[in-house]
C-alpha cells in the first residue's frame, strides 16, 4: 500500500470519527450518518489496498 493511500484512508476514518462525535454532541443524526459513512469509506480503501498488496505478493512468489 502506498503511503498516500494509507494517509487517504486514515484521513477518511479520522474525519468520520470527528463527524460522528460532533453529530452525537449536537444531536445531529445526519452528521452521525455522514461520519459513519466516511469511516466505512476509509475501511474500504484499506481493504482495497490490502487486496492489491496480496495479489502483488502472490505474483512475486
Amino acid at each position: 500500500m502506498s503511503a498516500s493511500d494509507k494517509v487517504s484512508a486514515g484521513m477518511d476514518k479520522l474525519k468520520g470519527n470527528a463527524k460522528e462525535a460532533a453529530g452525537k454532541v449536537t444531536d445531529n443524526e445526519r452528521l452521525v450518518a455522514e461520519g459513519k459513512a466516511d469511516q466505512v469509506k476509509g475501511e474500504l480503501k484499506d481493504a482495497k489496498e490490502q487486496a492489491k498488496d496480496g495479489v502483488k505478493d502472490a505474483l512475486d512468489d
